[in-house]
């Protein structure tokens, strides 16, 4: 199979299938000590999506150039790129440089689409062909940074200079020491006149890997399996192209994400993606490893940069670099929602997890009392115990009191509860003295502790016996769904409301602000309950 049958234009892609909005290519690297396996390898990157391969010869063992290339080239199932990595470029082969180059030049003879040379040999092995070589090879001269992105200047300098090497297709590859790195990247890739490979390494460069659609990257890698990577930082196929969506990625296509560290396993792409997708929302949700969240803000600072999810610990950071706050954020002193305003720039902070977690609660009291949404909160007129006092616990206590209910507030230090307290016209106690507080019966609690989160699931903040004064108890942890207090508290005769609920409603708010549409519950629901 050869590029002629691939699509290359995004002009050509659109006609071709509409489903796709950019041109850029997905190649996965073929790594392994055999011809056989890298075949095997082959056939499993044309089964998950893969435009091409990288064939890896540095990895083989006992390779013989002309016998082993033409067998790969004619067999594989997929256009090809042909990689002999050195190791001073961060490759596996040791040996003489001008057997290496010797082998790319067979590779060019037997029909390779590409060939990869590094910019340090680039003008010793032109020399060397003079000229002379297949129209249908594309040459990519790379350069590696396996210690950091240089300036924008210097990255600039480096395109130049593979550019005078004769270059078909420039590459280079920089490591991420911080996520705005990929900035400077983006800069230069976007400007590109030439076809152009610019990615950035490690898991701080991830965005520099899926929105390479976005900014006209010729492709991005990714890996068949996850963990088995070329270079540290590629996403799977499966990822790119089900997670991400990278085939509905274009030019104009919004860029959202949760701000958060860590941020690894965050659930949130998988439900936002999916759901933007469902709605065609012209959106793409990525795990945004932050470490300085001003500096994030400041550098991604476009309007395609266009809204943001706040996990721990930058909910309150994220407030800082706001221009505008909802009220409500304000008041409560943390943001997990941030918005782009499209006319003029400006940020604008909302705090929606108290809006996810009343609204769970909410739901598992009408359930019990057997009553419908129109007729007011539920909550209302509640005595309503909130135990924690930090950003959750402060949402929930907030919540509850514009839902109109009594709120006590329990802390391991009483200073910390009573001045939340006093925020929210409440009581204060200690959570020693909630073991005996039972000044009625038909009480709501709902736990904005950690206490009970994995992997610690054998302990709860509040015993057994003192349960049975309730009649709902909620917990903002989800992971497990069934802690032990929740699980306690369904012995004791209590309804119970989840953490996932909080989870899922603070999400179909968010998709709302973000998109402009109604979320789609059900499908959103049922995601989350694939992937937990």
């Amino acid at each position: 199979m050869t590029l002629d049958t691939l699509p290359l234009a995004a002009s050509d892609l659109h006609i071709m299938d509409g489903s796709r909005r950019n041109s850029t290519l997905i190649c996965a690297p073929v790594m392994a000590e055999s011809v056989d396996q890298m075949l095997v390898q082959m056939g499993k990157a044309k089964e998950v999506g893969a435009d091409l391969v990288e064939i890896r010869v540095d990895f083989l063992k006992n390779f013989n150039p002309r016998q082993d290339l033409g067998a790969l080239i004619n067999q594989s199932p997929l256009p090809t790129l042909v990689t002999y990595r050195p190791s001073w470029e961060g490759g596996q082969y040791k040996g003489d440089d001008k057997q290496r180059q010797d082998a790319l030049r067979v590779a060019m003879e037997l029909g390779a689409d590409f060939i990869d040379v590094e910019l340090k040999v680039a003008d010793e092995f032109y020399n060397s062909i003079q000229g002379k070589k297949p129209e249908k090879v594309k040459i990519i001269v790379s350069s590696h940074n396996y210690e950091k992105t240089p300036s924008s200047e210097e990255i600039g300098d480096l395109v130049a200079r593979i550019q005078a090497t004769g270059a078909d297709i420039v590459k280079i590859a920089t490591t991420a020491l911080d996520i705005t790195d990929s900035a400077r990247v983006f800069q230069v890739l976007v400007h590109s006149q030439v076809p152009m490979i610019a990615l950035v390494m490690g898991e701080k460069g991830l965005i520099s890997r899926v929105l390479s659609a976005k900014y006209g990257a010729f492709l991005t890698f990714g890996t068949i399996e996850a963990g088995v990577v070329s270079a540290p930082g590629q996403p799977t196929i499966r990822d790119l192209l089900d997670l991400y969506n990278f085939r509905l990625i274009g030019a104009d296509t919004k860029v959202h994400g949760v701000i958060g560290n860590p941020i690894r396993h965050s659930n949130c792409p998988l439900l936002y993606n999916a759901a933007f997708k469902s709605i065609n929302f012209n959106g793409i949700y990525l795990p945004l490893l932050v470490d300085n969240v001003a500096k994030f803000i400041d550098t991604y600072n476009s309007p395609d940069f266009a809204g943001y999810s706040y996990t721990i610990p930058h909910k309150e950071a994220g407030l800082k670099c706001c221009d505008e706050i909802d009220p409500h954020a304000k008041e409560i002193g943390a943001i997990n929602c941030m918005i782009r305003n499209p006319a003029d720039g400006k940020l604008k902070g909302y705090n929606v997890d108290y809006l996810g977690a009343i609204a769970a609660i909410e739901e598992g009291l009408r359930a019990l009392n057997g009553s419908s949404n129109g007729s007011g909160s539920p909550l209302a007129g509640k005595l309503f115990v909130v135990m924690g006092a930090g950003a959750a616990g402060t949402a929930l206590a907030y919540g509850g009191k514009q839902k109109g209910a009594r709120v006590v507030v329990a802390n391991r230090t009483y200073d910390k509860a009573k001045a939340l307290a006093n925020k929210v016209g409440g009581e204060a106690i200690t959570l020693a003295e909630l073991e005996t507080f039972h000044p009625e019966d038909g009480m709501v609690l709902a736990n904005a502790t950690s206490v009970g989160m994995e992997p610690r699931i054998d302990q709860t903040p509040l015993s057994k016996n003192a349960l049975k004064n309730y009649s709902l108890v909620f917990d903002a942890i989800y992971t497990p769904t069934w802690t032990r207090l929740l699980q306690e508290a369904q012995e004791c005769g209590a309804a119970v409301a989840f953490g996932a609920e909080m989870f899922l409603n603070q999400a179909f708010v968010q998709v709302e602000k973000f998109s402009g549409s109604p979320a789609p519950k059900h499908l959103i629901r049922d995601v989350l309950a694939r992937n937990t």
